[in-house]
């Protein structure tokens, strides 16, 4: 496909997004570019994107390798969603959504949620960053952190956690299995961003270290916002089970009154297919601020040792609670760096996107750059 690429308009710890054009046909779609000798975890994107077909999941749509001013580039092309991300609109609407929007977006997520875990498939990374909305309401992005149940289970594939902190579950945050249940969790979460406009756990003032120990070990849950409905408290307290073994599945929680009321107009929406046109904005965000981190602990060990582990992974980052912006991502991928957790040694390393000059690509006689838009 001739496509010409315009401007950046999200970027993450190993891709950077841009809005691009067919020359065909004059869609827009979005492109997730990465360079090519480092686009591993992007060709896994691709790899369980494709194989997925809903109307809640942004839609896959090819890939290419281009040769950009001398550098190989590897290219996921995605459906383009006009609204931006869950956590823009939230934005938009002075920091928090009304609880009508709330039960319309959380439904969505629900069922996008629905057909990944019955399909086999863990998101590991569900926020408002990750959520876009388009012309048919909220759809699931940015599936790099994706697993399959079956490497869940595998203790080989199950050895580094994924996420982002402040929406990772309890079994998340210890380092145990990230499964299902943890989506789950991450959705209990995305509703007190969208009812707050923050993160939950943003209020506290302690740093990184307390509150992944607060997270992991405390028996606490995030505080529920006090205007919400009894249903939408109920909803959140299924959603908010610290035992993954208690908190509801996606079936369950398809049943709950909370949302219950829309699962007949919602159903016969997701017959639609979801489409791929001219929108009229330009804005995408797939920032991937998300940690991983080996799973060689145990719950067993001492109260110091587990703090010890916390700060290993909270190690370099010094957070700002109101937001998520100031996490990195740390990659086991061309390793620059060791850390030493539980006695062993272990490499990482930090992986960022410099500032790319945007070439054209094939077909294309213009280069398009865009100072002003940083993300």
């Amino acid at each position: 496909m001739n496509w010409i690429r315009g401007k950046t308009i999200g970027r993450g710890s190993s891709a950077m997004v841009s809005v691009a054009t067919s020359q065909k046909t004059g869609d827009l779609f979005a492109v997730k570019s990465a360079e090519l000798y480092r686009s591993e975890f992007l060709k896994r994107e691709e790899r369980i994107l494709s194989t997925l077909d809903c109307p809640q999941i942004i839609k896959y749509i090819g890939s290419d390798t281009t040769n950009e001013n001398g550098e190989l580039m590897y290219n996921l092309f995605m459906e383009y969603a006009s609204g931006g991300t869950l956590t823009e609109a939230i934005q938009e609407q002075k920091g928090k959504l009304d609880e009508f929007s709330i039960k319309s977006y959380t439904g969505e997520i629900l069922r996008g949620l629905n057909y990944l875990h019955s399909n086999g498939l863990v998101h590991c990374d569900i926020k408002g960053r990750n959520i876009l909305i388009g012309e048919n309401g909220a759809k699931i992005a940015d599936l790099g952190c994706a697993k399959w149940i079956d490497e869940v289970s595998n203790i080989k594939d199950s050895s580094r956690i994924s996420g982002t902190p402040v929406f990772m579950a309890p079994e998340v945050a210890r380092g145990e299995e990230q499964g299902c249940p943890a989506d789950i969790w991450a959705l209990g979460c995305t509703i007190i961003e969208m009812a707050t406009g923050r993160a939950p756990w943003a209020s506290d003032g302690d740093d990184a270290v307390s509150v992944l120990y607060r997270i992991a070990f405390s028996g606490e849950v995030p505080e529920f916002p006090s205007f919400l409905s009894e249903n939408a408290k109920d909803f959140l307290s299924k959603c908010l089970e610290r035992d993954p073994k208690k908190r509801w599945n996606t079936n369950q929680l398809l049943k709950h009154p909370f949302v219950d009321e829309f699962n007949s107009k919602q159903f016969k929406e997701s017959k639609m297919k979801s489409p791929t046109s001219i929108l009229d904005q330009d804005f995408w965000d797939s920032m991937e601020e998300v940690i991983e981190t080996p799973r060689n602990v145990t719950t067993g060990c001492s109260s110091i040792s587990v703090m010890d582990r916390l700060r290993k992974i909270s190690s370099s980052i010094e957070p700002n609670w109101e937001c998520e912006d100031d996490w990195i991502t740390i990659r086991n991928e061309n390793c620059l760096q060791s850390v030493n957790f539980a006695g062993e040694e272990f490499e990482f390393s930090t992986i960022s996107v410099d500032e790319p000059t945007t070439a054209p690509t094939s077909g294309s006689d213009s280069v398009y750059n865009d100072d002003e838009d940083k993300f």
